[in-house]
């Protein structure tokens, strides 16, 4: 059975969530439909419909006499979004000790080096790195578990710039990947959760430090 064509609202949709995914709209940015219509090459109706969906999934909000606006997290939705990921981080990493397949942490092997080599374009790092993470969860073997993380995606989205344009901030965090690593090929639950909620902990005082937090 063949898939079902897009809409033009959905192909908006997707197009505009895959420009602030790599970072050429930023939260605070106002998105104007005639402005976005022309970037995307698209008419204002598929692009009032995307901004709509975009809001209804808390991405995007709309301001008396501004228009669309793509939300910014407070401080303390920041720290709140971290501590959530990292109980969502550690459990996956303690259930990836118990049931995840070599094959699968030699692919995280493979992401973390993947990090690593494109330190010189910090946004495809980025994305590469939530790979990394949705990859852990995965290996979980928990779909409740997994559906909870995709809840944080949006979220994800409003953190603003990346932190790794500081290459020591990259020399860390793969590091500490390999960490996670280390201990999921040795099957310790215990040692993958501790190291998975550093790694979020050391994540967060990044952050923090961006905000002047």
């Amino acid at each position: 059975m063949s898939d079902t064509p897009k809409s033009s609202g959905e192909h908006a949709y997707d197009a505009l969530l895959a420009e602030i995914r790599a970072g050429r709209f930023a939260p605070g940015d106002r998105l104007r439909e005639e402005d976005v219509g022309a970037r995307l090459a698209l008419s204002r109706t598929p692009v009032r419909e995307a901004l709509r969906r975009l809001e209804s999934d808390g991405i995007v909000e709309h301001r008396p006499r501004v228009g669309a606006v793509i939300r910014a997290l407070s401080h303390a939705e920041v720290v709140e979004l971290y501590e959530m990921r990292m109980v969502l981080d550690r459990t996956a990493a303690e259930m990836a000790a118990k049931h995840g397949a070599a094959a699968e942490f030699d692919a995280l092997d493979a992401l973390n080096d993947r990090i690593e080599a494109e330190r010189e374009d910090p946004a495809l790092g980025a994305a590469i790195n939530q790979d990394f993470h949705r990859g852990l969860c995965l290996a979980g073997r928990n779909r409740f578990l997994l559906e909870s993380a995709r809840a944080l995606t949006n979220a994800l989205l409003l953190l603003g710039p990346t932190t790794y344009t500081d290459p020591e901030r990259i020399d860390v965090v793969v590091r500490q990947h390999r960490a996670i690593i280390t201990a999921l090929r040795d099957r310790d639950a215990e040692a993958a959760g501790a190291a998975a909620e550093a790694h979020l902990q050391t994540s967060l005082l990044h952050r923090l430090k961006g905000l002047g937090g």
